[in-house]
């Protein structure tokens, strides 16, 4: 993934008194080692009012003519709330590709993958009872890092199949997208994000949201500060470690007990707004969620019924298969 965003890897405003990292305007704290930031450094971003759920805890855009009771990602009850610290604005938008028409068919089509152990019927008997568009939270990360690691791999490996090694290396890290929602789950995000278009990105100052997407469509809110989410950010960036050491740091073609220490000295964010449409959808008076890429329409990730009777057929076919060679064994016995 790339674009261009005038992010760069080098700190050119205030710096953290402690470990020199960037500080961002509104940082309640510094997002590498969580000194508090000076006050009276930066403008801290407006106080807003938003829509918060009462579930999930995700919170949204408040508008009086949107008159939205129920939250987008998940149907529960939201209410109006002005927190006390200043939120977050999205620096960038991501605009839709994916008509609403579209997302719907995308849906179906998902339903009729999932495989042996999902009604047959599903793509067929659900019925979708709310299709969302909604731009949701991430940071785009540009960070520096120096990385300790240890690792099995085969070179060196003489007698055993495995040799054990280590190292320390500085490893740049450059347009790593980072979920800051509340509403989607961890897992969603992920399947999401390697799919988004980020050099068609539009500042937000200059957006015009009809011409971005739907009308419908609302912003999640950046309710969390980013120095509130480092360990979340601190995971990726070794998860992204892990994957660039084994393309030519650690010795060897085949790795195991890969283990990665990282100490950032840089870490710079942009928020993103990414396109997506939350689908509540209902099979056999069951509630269900799936959430369609807003960019491209063949990646859909949620939940689905599991077809307990084809579970318990299988398993009943293999209960009968390991009583017939077990009496087999026995009968060859005597």
């Amino acid at each position: 993934m790339s674009m261009s965003m005038g992010v760069s890897s080098v700190a050119t405003g205030p710096c953290c008194a402690r470990c020199q990292g960037p500080l961002e305007p509104g940082d309640l704290r510094c997002a590498v080692c969580g000194l508090a930031a000076p006050q009276g450094r930066a403008p801290a971003p407006q106080a807003v009012q938003v829509l918060r759920c009462t579930e999930c805890g995700a919170a949204v855009s408040y508008s009086a003519e949107a008159q939205a009771p129920k939250c987008r990602f998940c149907g529960a009850v939201t209410r109006i709330e002005q927190p006390v610290d200043p939120i977050d604005q999205a620096d960038w938008l991501l605009p839709f590709e994916v008509p609403p028409e579209q997302a719907d068919q995308a849906l179906r089509g998902w339903m009729s993958t999932l495989g042996f152990f999902r009604p047959s019927d599903l793509s067929r008997a659900a019925t979708v009872e709310g299709l969302h568009p909604i731009w949701w939270a991430g940071w785009l990360i540009n960070a520096d890092a120096v990385v300790s690691w240890t690792a099995d791999s085969n070179a060196g490996a003489r007698r055993s199949a495995w040799a054990p090694h280590a190292g320390q290396t500085q490893l740049p890290f450059r347009n790593l997208l980072v979920s800051a929602s509340r509403g989607l789950s961890l897992d969603e995000a992920l399947a999401l994000a390697p799919y988004f278009r980020l050099d068609r990105a539009v500042p937000a100052a200059h957006r015009t949201q009809q011409q971005l997407g739907p009308p419908s469509a609302v912003l999640e809110q950046f309710d969390a500060q980013r120095s509130a989410a480092r360990k979340i950010v601190s995971e990726r960036i070794a998860a992204s470690a892990e994957e660039g050491l084994k393309r030519g740091v650690i010795p060897g073609s085949t790795f195991r007990h890969v283990h990665v220490a990282v100490l950032l000295h840089a870490l710079e964010t942009r928020r993103l707004a990414l396109p997506s449409y939350v689908l509540a959808y209902r099979y056999k008076g069951r509630s269900y969620r799936a959430v369609v890429h807003g960019q491209d329409a063949s990646r859909v990730t949620g939940t689905a019924p599991i077809a307990w009777g084809k579970v318990a057929l299988v398993v009943a076919g293999v209960l009968a298969l390991v009583v017939l060679v077990v009496a087999l064994v026995l009968a060859r016995a005597a």
